[in-house]
């Protein structure tokens, strides 16, 4: 079976893979299936990013960047995804969890010191949020930030970490005024080498398997002064503030994967034969797989593409950012169950070879299937980033409060 492809490009709407085609999309495209669909890890993958130009897509060019907004970084997210989830998640904690926070928050020496080298791939970059006992409720973070001369002495831990073993530099949260509660909280940027910081256990994960997630551990680590980013006891507006963005971004994610289900299952059932006749001249399988995945994934690509181009113009939206990775995940599970029952029962093993009873059908592997490996990716986004509860939560609060301020 080839490699995913565009099926479509007759739509007189330009909606099958792309809502707006672009010279960026299509060149990302590009690079990405002919470079990472055979990738299941994450080794060469950096400087390659660097030299396409992707890691710095919101970062202005005096820094190394490309110097666009949150539209086209959504737009290298998803086809990121659809050639592989898990590069296209590494991607997104580098790109815009680490390099566009340094990039709205540091001081000028910090972008200088810190952007090139992210920006080319020669370092990884992470951020360090949640913990064992504070995920959704992250304000409750307990890793401590004691005050000392010339500098700060970390203590604590932080859990479900992306890029955690490969990261240099790692945005992280600390709480640096206990008593204050959330408005005792400051980011640092810490460096791997910096006494007292380590690396723990690598996380055994569902899917995403190709990005690396661990525990890292602060020992009496010690920092500078200098390694503040933002304000002291300011933190949690620069975690807010980037959390809305992240969710808009990581939206790119399942948009790809979604994009990447329904190539394979369209190539599929008009390979597979069955009574004699490709399955995807069944009009069940015409009406139930492939219309309603074709439907879901541009209703979500238009949600998607809405509000990050609000966001561009300056409107970002806690609700609808929330709202666009909520509907974009939801789609992306159904899409990837849709495309898994498409394919039968290829779509459901694992690594075996298997030849389809047709004179005509060549040897083919179950990896050139990834159905299931599409369906645990996409699970992902259910509860990275937050979990769908909490993104129901934020939007049902956005507009309690709305109704709070007309009373």
């Amino acid at each position: 079976m080839r490699s995913p492809s565009s099926h479509n490009e007759n739509s007189p709407l330009g909606l099958q893979r792309s809502i707006e085609p672009t010279p960026f999309r299509w060149s990302v495209q590009f690079s990405c299936l002919s470079q990472f669909i055979p990738m299941s890890h994450l080794q060469d993958v950096w400087e390659k990013l660097g030299n396409m130009g992707l890691l710095g897509v919101t970062v202005s060019p005096s820094y190394g960047g490309l110097g666009l907004g949150y539209f086209h970084h959504a737009l290298a997210m998803e086809e990121l995804s659809r050639a592989s989830g898990s590069v296209a998640l590494s991607y997104g904690a580098h790109s815009n969890l680490c390099v566009n926070q340094i990039h709205r928050h540091g001081t000028e020496a910090q972008k200088l010191k810190y952007l090139p080298d992210l920006i080319s791939g020669k370092k990884v970059g992470s951020l360090a949020m949640s913990e064992p006992g504070s995920g959704s409720d992250v304000v409750s973070m307990s890793l401590r930030a004691d005050k000392m001369n010339g500098g700060w002495r970390l203590n604590g831990n932080k859990f479900w970490i992306t890029n955690g073993p490969s990261a240099s530099t790692l945005v992280v949260y600390a709480k640096t005024a206990p008593e204050l509660g959330s408005k005792g909280i400051t980011a640092f940027i810490i460096e791997k080498d910096f006494h007292g910081f380590s690396t723990h256990q690598k996380l055994d994960k569902f899917g995403m398997r190709g990005s690396d997630t661990c525990e890292l551990v602060f020992e009496n680590c010690e920092i500078p002064d200098e390694s503040v980013l933002g304000q002291v006891n300011k933190g949690v507006g620069v975690l807010m503030s980037g959390l809305d963005l992240e969710r808009l971004v990581l939206s790119g994610g399942p948009l790809g994967l979604m994009q990447a289900s329904f190539d394979y299952a369209v190539e599929y059932v008009h390979q597979r034969k069955q009574f004699g006749q490709p399955v995807g001249t069944f009009q069940l399988m015409q009406g139930k797989s492939i219309a309603d995945m074709y439907t879901k994934i541009n209703a979500s690509r238009s949600y998607v593409y809405a509000v990050a181009k609000a966001c561009d113009k300056g409107h970002v939206s806690r609700r609808d950012c929330a709202g666009a990775i909520l509907y974009s995940t939801d789609r992306a599970i159904e899409v990837a169950m849709e495309g898994m029952q498409c394919l039968g029962g290829n779509g459901y093993i694992n690594g075996q070879c298997c030849r389809i009873q047709s004179t005509q059908a060549p040897l083919i592997s179950s990896s050139e299937y990834p159905m299931g490996r599409m369906l645990r990716d996409a699970r992902l986004y259910a509860v990275g980033a937050g979990t769908q509860e909490i993104r129901r939560m934020l939007i049902g609060r956005e507009f309690n409060e709305e109704f709070k301020s007309h009373l």
